[in-house]
C-alpha cells in the first residue's frame, strides 16, 4: 500500500543549499589591492534556487515590471571565523542584539550605502538591529533595474520522487540569471535572496503507512515523550515559566488548536501562558492542510505541552527563500525566544544543481548559516528536523537518489532532530494475507522492517515494497559544511557502516542544459552486504527520539477536516516531532536551570564522551539499526542514522548546570 495521501505535508519542492567550497569572508574596510574593481563594476552576487534550474521549468513570458516583491540582502559578518570559533567552542556568557551588532553586524557605513543604493530605484528597506540583514521592498521593474537582472514567469511541474510522492506543480516568478551589484555595496552582501516566488520547502511530517497496518501505539502523547527520555524529572521542579520558545514555520498555525491540544488532549495545567504569532513579511496565508498548517499546529502542540508555563511565539513567514531566513533573524533580532525550532527543509541535492546551472556560489548556505551564528551568540537555542527519506534525502523531493542530508539542519550552528524506533509489535494485513511485524528495541527509524511483511500481506515483489516504503530518519555527511570542531575526535564522526538495500541507478541530467547528472531510481536487495568507508563534513544528525509514526503520535489539525481528514489523529511522526519536543525540552531546561543553555552542540558532544553521558549511542550494526543505509558501529559514540543517540534529558540538565 502506499503512503496516505497525507503522508507529507509539501509546501513546495525543494531549493537546496549548496555543495561545496567554503563561504567566503568579508570584513567592512578592506584595504583594496591594484586589481580590485571600480566602485561602480558590475559584481555577481550569490542568490537562491532560480527557476530556471528545476527539471522541466518552462518560461511563458517576462515578469510584468509593476509585480510586488520583497528580497533579502544578507551582509557579511564581520569577525565571522572569530564568531564561527567560539560558538562551536561553547560559550560562557551570551550578547545582547546590540552587542552582536557591534561586534559581528556590518558598520552603519555600510547598510547606509546599501539602503541609499536601493533607495534611487525606489525601492523601500527595513533594517534588522543586528545590521545583518536588510529586508526589501518594491517591483520587479525597480529590483530589475538595480541588480541588473531579469525576471521571467515560469511553469514548474510537479515532480515525482523516487518513493512515489509527488511534489506539486507552481507557477512563479524568477530571475533568469545571479543579480548583480556595484562593487562598491556588492563586496559586503553575502546573498541576495527572493528574485522567484517558488516555494521551496517541504515539511518534515510523516503519517503512518495506512490502516492496514494494526496494533503499533500510534496515539503517543508529549507525556509518553517525556518519560521516554527521562524529562520527568525536570518536569517535577520546573514547569517553563519565565521562558518563552520559538516556532519559525512556513505555514499558519490553525487559530485556537495548540490551546485545544494542550488543555483536551494533552491534558496539561493551565498557566496563563501567552501564544503569540508574528507574521514575518506578510506571513504565511490562511490556513490549510495542502500548505502545512499540520505542521505548524504539532510543533506548537508538542513544544508548547512539554513546557506549559512558558509563553510561545509563532514565526510565520512565506515558504520562500527571504522568509524562511527573515523568520529566524526577526527571532534573532527580538531576541525573545529562549528556544526555538524548526520542521521545513530541502536537500543539498536542489543547491549542487542551482551550482551547477551557475546561479548560486557557497554564500547561500553561509546565510543561513549567519542567521543561527546570530541565534547562538546570544544564548537562542535552536533545532532542526534532519529529514524523512532516510539516506536519501532527495529521494521524496526532486526524485534524484544519491546519498544526501537535509539543510538547514546540516548547519553547525543548530541541533538536528533525527529519529528512532520503539519497540512494537503489529499486524500487516493486505489482500494476500497477514504478517507481523516485530520491533525488540529502540533503533533507528528506517522502514525497511515492514518490506517482508508488506510483500508478504500485498503479494508484491522486496523491491517494490522497498521503494514503496522508503522512509526513515535524515542522517549522513554533509557535502556542504565543514566538520565542526565538537565533532572531532568523537568516534563515528569520520567513518561509516552502512546496509546497502539499494544502489542508485538511471543517471540523467537533472538541470537542463548542464553536465549536473543524477542516479534516479534504485536496484534492490533483499540480502544487504555491510559495506564502510571514510566521511568528511558535518555529521548529521546531533541528537535523536521516536519519530516513526508507526510509533507515533496524535495530531489535532482542524484544517485536516477541510481537506477530507480527521481534526484528531494517531499514527503521525517524522522528525518533525523530535525537533520541537526538544525545543519545549529546553525551555523547561531553561526554567529549571534560571538561564539559557544557548547552542546545546558543543555541550552535547563533550558530554557524550565522559564515563556517565546523558545520550546513550545506538551503535548496533546490520538491518536492525539503521535509517535505509546508515547504521551503528558498535563500540563508537556516532551513528550517522541517529548521531549520539537518545537523551536521559534530565540528566542532562544536571550536566548542563555545571
Amino acid at each position: 500500500m502506499a503512503l496516505s495521501v497525507r503522508s507529507r505535508l509539501w509546501a513546495g519542492l525543494a531549493a537546496g543549499l549548496l555543495a561545496v567550497a567554503a563561504p567566503v569572508a568579508a570584513t567592512a574596510g578592506t584595504a583594496q589591492a591594484a586589481s580590485t574593481p571600480g566602485p561602480n563594476t558590475p559584481t555577481k552576487v550569490a542568490t537562491g534556487l532560480l527557476a530556471a534550474a528545476l527539471p522541466g521549468a518552462a518560461p511563458f513570458g517576462t515578469t510584468p515590471a509593476s509585480t510586488p516583491e520583497r528580497v533579502s540582502f544578507i551582509l557579511k559578518e564581520r569577525d565571522k571565523g572569530q564568531l564561527e570559533a567560539a560558538v562551536t567552542q561553547g560559550l560562557g556568557s551570551f550578547d545582547s542584539v546590540d552587542a552582536f551588532a557591534a561586534k559581528y553586524g556590518q558598520s552603519q557605513q555600510v547598510v547606509d550605502k546599501l539602503t541609499s543604493y536601493l533607495a534611487g530605484f525606489g525601492i523601500k528597506t527595513t533594517v534588522y538591529p543586528g545590521n545583518v540583514d536588510i529586508s526589501a521592498t518594491g517591483t520587479a521593474g525597480e529590483f530589475d533595474a538595480a541588480l541588473s537582472c531579469q525576471q521571467q514567469n515560469y511553469h514548474v511541474p510537479s515532480q515525482a520522487g523516487a518513493d512515489g510522492s509527488t511534489v506539486p506543480a507552481q507557477t512563479v516568478y524568477s530571475a533568469t540569471a545571479a543579480p548583480k551589484l556595484p562593487w562598491g555595496v556588492g563586496q559586503y552582501v553575502l546573498a541576495v535572496l527572493g528574485l522567484t516566488n517558488y516555494a521551496p520547502f517541504v515539511s518534515h511530517a510523516e503519517h503512518a503507512t495506512g490502516k492496514t497496518f494494526t496494533g503499533g501505539p500510534i496515539n503517543h502523547l508529549p507525556s509518553d515523550f517525556a518519560k521516554t527520555y527521562g524529562l520527568t524529572g525536570v518536569a517535577k521542579q520546573a514547569d517553563g515559566a519565565g521562558e518563552t520558545l520559538g516556532i519559525v514555520t512556513l505555514a499558519s498555525v490553525d487559530p485556537g488548536a495548540p490551546q485545544y491540544f494542550w488543555s483536551n488532549v494533552a491534558k496539561v495545567p493551565a498557566t496563563g501562558r501567552t501564544l503569540t504569532t508574528v507574521n514575518v513579511d506578510g506571513g504565511a496565508g490562511a490556513p490549510s492542510d495542502a500548505a502545512g498548517t499540520g505542521e505548524s499546529d504539532l510543533d506548537v502542540e508538542q513544544s508548547g505541552a512539554l513546557a506549559p508555563g512558558a509563553n510561545v511565539i509563532v514565526y510565520q513567514t512565506p515558504n520562500t527563500d527571504p522568509g524562511f531566513i527573515d523568520g529566524f533573524f526577526t527571532a534573532a533580532s527580538s531576541n525573545a525566544a529562549d528556544s526555538l525550532s524548526t520542521s521545513w527543509g530541502e536537500s543539498e541535492t536542489l543547491v549542487a544543481a542551482a551550482v551547477a546551472a551557475g546561479q548560486e556560489t557557497a554564500a547561500y548556505q553561509a546565510a543561513f548559516d549567519e542567521a543561527f551564528l546570530e541565534l547562538a551568540d546570544q544564548g537562542q537555542s535552536l533545532f532542526d528536523a534532519a529529514g524523512d527519506a532516510g539516506a536519501y534525502d532527495d529521494s521524496d523531493e526532486l526524485g534524484t537518489t544519491e546519498l544526501v542530508v537535509d539543510t538547514p539542519a546540516d548547519s553547525p550552528y543548530a541541533t538536528a532532530a533525527g529519529g528512532t524506533t520503539l519497540p512494537f509489535t503489529a499486524t500487516e494485513t493486505g489482500p494476500k494475507g497477514s504478517a507481523k511485524v516485530t520491533v525488540t528495541k529502540q533503533r533507528a527509524w528506517g522502514w525497511d522492517y515492514q518490506w517482508t511483511a508488506y510483500a508478504k500481506a500485498y503479494g508484491v515483489s522486496y523491491a517494490d515494497a522497498a521503494t514503496t516504503r522508503s522512509a526513515g530518519g535524515g542522517g549522513g555527511f554533509s557535502g556542504v559544511e565543514p566538520k565542526p570542531s565538537y565533532q572531532y575526535d568523537v568516534s563515528g564522526t569520520s567513518s561509516y557502516v552502512g546496509v546497502k538495500y539499494f544502489t542508485p541507478t538511471d543517471p540523467q541530467v537533472v538541470v537542463s542544459g548542464t553536465d549536473f547528472v543524477e542516479p534516479t531510481s534504485w536496484t534492490v536487495t533483499s540480502k544487504p552486504p555491510l559495506v564502510s568507508g571514510g566521511a568528511s563534513g558535518r555529521a548529521v544528525p546531533d541528537l535523536s527520539a521516536d519519530a516513526d509514526p508507526e510509533t507515533g503520535y496524535l495530531l489535532y489539525e482542524p484544517s485536516a477536516v477541510a481537506a477530507g481528514g480527521t481534526a484528531l489523529e494517531g499514527g503521525w511522526g517524522g522528525t518533525s516531532f523530535v525537533a520541537p519536543q526538544f525545543n519545549g525540552s529546553a525551555a523547561l531546561i531553561d526554567s529549571y536551570l534560571g538561564h539559557r543553555t544557548g547552542l546545546w552542540n558543543p555541550s552535547l558532544y563533550a558530554l557524550a564522551g565522559s564515563s556517565a553521558s546523558p545520550v546513550t549511542p545506538l551503535d548496533t550494526a546490520g538491518t536492525s539499526n539503521d535509517n535505509l543505509f546508515y547504521t551503528g558501529q558498535p563500540g563508537t559514540q556516532y551513528n550517522p542514522a541517529t548521531g549520539l543517540g537518545v537523551p536521559d534529558l534530565s540528566k542532562l540538565a544536571g550536566d548542563l548546570a555545571g
